[in-house]
């Protein structure tokens, strides 16, 4: 309702403008017109809310209730306790949890990143000018002689030494290959 209003207003002003413009009288009674309707819309609005609010407020209806027939309970069968399920002696023994402890234990350390080489800075400038090829896997910080242990199956992206330290990747604690390489190099 108020958005009529609104544009009546709107529409109202344009008309006022273009009187004034053209010096036209019409232009000028079709605008205060247009004014007039909008206040009109205006007032009967408001008594509109004013008895919206003024009436008591509506009760819903009461459900009407049907008249209430017997109504059949379901029988609640009881599952027997663990104990209660037959002779102990037909019941299979768990299966042992300690080779299962053991092979998680064995892919923890396998998946766990190994400890970071501490590299003398004598040994860091030298392994800089290095040439030799070490290898790094993807997602892991570290770079690796191919002869690591902690290598295993996975994928390996051959890369030289000093790139390997240019990148960011540090030597991998497991085979030493800072150590190896300067060692090799002298």
């Amino acid at each position: 309702m108020l958005y009529i209003v609104l544009v009546l207003v709107l529409a109202a002003l344009g008309l006022l403008v273009t009187a004034l413009i053209t010096a036209s009288s019409l232009w000028a009674w079709v605008s205060i017109g247009l004014s007039v309707l909008a206040g009109l819309i205006l007032v009967a609005d408001w008594l509109r809310r004013r008895r919206r609010a003024a009436a008591p407020p509506a009760r819903p209806a009461e459900p009407v209730v049907p008249a209430e027939e017997p109504v059949e309970e379901e029988q609640t069968t009881l599952i027997p306790a663990a104990g209660d399920l037959g002779d102990p002696a037909d019941t299979p023994e768990p299966a042992v949890a300690e080779e299962a402890d053991a092979s998680a234990e064995t892919e923890t350390k396998a998946d766990s990143e190994p400890g970071v080489e501490e590299t003398p800075e004598a040994d860091v400038a030298v392994l800089a000018d290095l040439e030799d090829e070490v290898v790094v896997v993807d997602e892991h910080p570290r770079y690796h002689l191919r002869t690591c242990a902690w290598l295993g199956p996975r994928d390996l992206i051959p890369i030289g030494v000093g790139e390997a330290r240019q990148l960011g990747f540090t030597p991998c604690a497991t085979c030493t290959p800072d150590a190896t390489l300067v060692a090799a190099h002298r």
